[in-house]
Parts: C-alpha cells; sequence; structure tokens
C-alpha cells in the first residue's frame, strides 16, 4: 500500500513538472513577443531599385506605416500589395534592418512587348503581366501579333482564348528576360500555325517551331549569332531539331 502511494504521488509530480514546462514556455513566449511589438517598430522606409516610382509611391503601396510593427507584419502580403499596386514593379524584397528600419528592395520591368487590340496597346513585360497601355502611334518597343487577349487588364497577366499560343508566348518572355534579350526583340509573330518569328536584333528573323525546346533554342540562337559577322543580315532558321540554317538577304 505504501509502495502504491509513492508511486501516485511521484505520477502527481511528474504531470505537475510537464504543466509547469508548459506553462514557462508560454510566458516565455509571451514575454518575447511583447518585447518584439513593444521595441521594434518601423522609424523607417528604404526604397532601393525604384526608377518609375518614387520612394513614396513604393511606400503608399506597400500599406506600411511609421509605427508599424517590423516583426509582426506580412512581408509576404506587403510584397503583394506593392506588386498589384504599381504595375511595373517585377519583384519585390523586403528585409528587416534592426532595429526599426524597413527596406523595400524592387526591381522593375525593363523591357516590355506590345499587344494591339480594341485601337490600343497592351504592354506586357517579360514576366507577362500588363503593365501599361499605349495608342498606337506610340509604338516603341517590341511587338506581337497573332494574339488576342482576353479581357485586358493593367496588372494582370496576359490570357487569351487559345492557351496554346499564349503559353508559348508567355514561356518565350520569360525566357528572353532571363538571358537578357528580351530588349533586343522588334517582334514577335504567333499568327503561323508552323512556327513561331522572332525579329531579333533588328537584323534576323528567327524561325522556331511550336512546342520546341525554347531554352535550348534560345541559347543556341546565342551562339550562331555570336558567330555571324556583324554586318550581316537574313533568316535564321531553327525549325530542324538539332539543325540551324542560314539564309543571308
Amino acid at each position: 500500500m505504501a509502495r502504491r502511494t509513492r508511486r501516485k504521488r511521484r505520477n502527481r509530480r511528474g504531470r505537475f513538472a510537464v504543466l509547469y514546462r508548459l506553462l514557462t514556455f508560454v510566458v516565455i513566449c509571451g514575454a518575447i513577443v511583447a518585447a518584439l511589438a513593444l521595441f521594434f517598430k518601423v522609424e523607417h522606409i528604404k526604397v532601393d531599385g525604384s526608377t518609375r516610382y518614387t520612394p513614396e509611391e513604393v511606400i503608399a503601396a506597400s500599406g506600411v506605416k511609421i509605427g508599424d510593427n517590423l516583426f509582426l507584419m506580412n512581408k509576404y502580403d506587403v510584397a503583394g500589395r506593392i506588386r498589384d499596386g504599381l504595375s511595373y514593379v517585377e519583384s519585390v524584397r523586403i528585409t528587416r534592418d534592426l532595429p526599426s528600419t524597413l527596406h523595400i528592395v524592387i526591381t522593375e520591368s525593363r523591357f516590355t512587348v506590345a499587344v494591339e487590340q480594341d485601337g490600343k496597346l497592351w504592354l506586357v513585360s517579360g514576366s507577362g503581366k500588363i503593365v501599361d497601355t499605349a495608342e498606337p502611334d506610340q509604338k516603341g518597343g517590341a511587338t506581337v501579333t497573332g494574339l488576342a487577349l482576353k479581357d485586358p487588364q493593367i496588372g494582370r497577366s496576359i490570357e487569351s482564348e487559345d492557351e496554346t499560343v499564349c503559353s508559348a508566348l508567355l514561356e518565350l518572355l520569360h525566357l528572353l528576360r532571363d538571358k537578357e534579350m528580351l530588349g533586343d526583340v522588334q517582334a514577335i509573330h504567333l499568327e503561323d500555325a508552323s512556327q513561331i518569328t522572332v525579329r531579333y536584333l533588328d537584323r534576323f528573323d528567327v524561325l522556331i517551331p511550336w512546342g520546341a525546346d525554347m531554352n535550348y533554342k534560345l541559347n543556341y540562337l546565342q551562339k550562331v549569332v555570336e558567330r555571324l559577322e556583324d554586318n550581316e543580315r537574313g533568316t535564321i532558321n531553327m525549325m530542324q531539331e538539332g539543325q540551324v540554317s542560314f539564309i543571308p538577304e
């Protein structure tokens, strides 16, 4: 009987020890949260990477205000608000510079292509987002033909009834942007059912088959152009797998 009583007492002490440790953990966590909320307030907001927008415009789009808590804010929500509110913003990186500075670094669209529809130009970034509109006589960058946009709106990614054509263009734009080739493109023609034609460096018409490995084709294109003389112009035919032919003008 005495042994059973001692065992019960040990069990009760064990349960109390677990509850005590749990309560201690909760109290410590609460103290940490309270300290973060009390001491780490936003006093300064630093904006880098913006050329099209002023720091004030970026801060206004972020929704962050002086006095907000650095740690309790959701960085992804802040970045999303900036991207949604400022159409030319491609990406946003947010860091906390303790004790009181929020650092916002944005990357803007450097080059756009234009899709003409309904009497206006819809300017599309390398990520496929519609960033602006322009009048047809304001063409300055690359043009896209053979694509009918579906309900185009600034700030949204392009959509089309023809998903195959739209997906191919999005993939091509992403790769051209990532390879820093988009600024060298003057036109992308999508109306031919057998091929995509890209006007490149304003010297070459590049023929690429639908469904091709675009990454491979663009890497191959760069190597081909490197071997050509600066004054050469013509058609670069990439329609055959593993083969390229150059037809001079």
